[in-house]
């Protein structure tokens, strides 16, 4: 009698096998792909709809240092904890008037768009908050395995975030090329926190079983990143 495997049965990929898998789904799912970022880069965005993008990211923005603190909280390595901490400083800063959230209300104000009104979570559409809380969610119950390989969307960031200097910069000058800070320091960040988060889920993926978990995990950040966007592309509102 012959019976079928599990999925722990099957033999782990390799390093580069997982790797590539990883890869393969960002390729094909990261929200570069989506038609609203599309037209962003085109340069075919009104006023209203970028308004209303900078405006609805920004919720995603500030709980960044959110899921992170959740991520942390899950290592025994103070070691660990001292690297991942990094991650909260960037986008919460060291001192008042620095990092990536305030660099990001910088971009809304270069955009034409009071600090108050980035800040006014009433005015975040229901979509977006639906994807975000999810997403946090995700990182405060899921183990450290799956909460990391989540955000290995980083991987993908450097080069979304050049497209996006180049595309601001040219089809929409009206905007303080200041307020671009955020866009320029990701490219080094998010270069940088891809690769370490990479790392971890090679090492700690060590059976199919949490492989494939990692995979899953990836998948799912890419959707709430995509689901973020229809929320905005579809949603009514934004600042004029």
């Amino acid at each position: 009698m012959t019976t079928t495997a599990t999925l722990t049965d099957e033999a782990p990929w390799t390093p580069d096998e997982l790797t590539d898998r990883l890869r393969a789904v960002s390729a094909a799912r990261y929200h570069d792909r989506h038609p609203f970022n599309v037209r962003m880069h085109e340069g075919t965005l009104t006023r209203e709809e970028l308004r209303r993008w900078i405006t609805n990211r920004f919720h995603y923005q500030r709980h960044i240092p959110v899921k992170d603190a959740l991520i942390l909280a899950k290592f025994d390595d103070p070691a660990l904890r001292r690297g991942w901490l990094r991650r909260i400083q960037d986008h919460d800063g060291e001192r008042d008037g620095t990092g990536g959230i305030e660099r990001w209300l910088r971009l809304g104000e270069a955009a034409g768009i009071d600090r108050r009104q980035l800040l006014d979570v009433s005015r975040v559409l229901p979509g977006v908050r639906l994807a975000v809380d999810g997403y946090v969610n995700f990182c405060r119950l899921s183990p450290a395995l799956d909460a990391v390989a989540a955000s290995l969307t980083e991987l993908s960031a450097p080069d979304l975030m050049r497209t996006r200097i180049a595309a601001f910069e040219r089809h929409y000058p009206w905007i303080d090329a200041a307020g671009l800070a955020y866009f320029r320091t990701r490219v080094g960040q998010g270069g940088r926190d891809g690769q370490e988060a990479l790392g971890l889920v090679l090492a700690w993926a060590r059976t199919r079983e949490e492989q494939e978990r990692a995979v899953a995990a990836l998948a799912f950040k890419c959707d709430v990143l995509w689901s973020l966007l229809d929320a905005v592309d579809h949603g009514p509102g934004g600042i004029t």
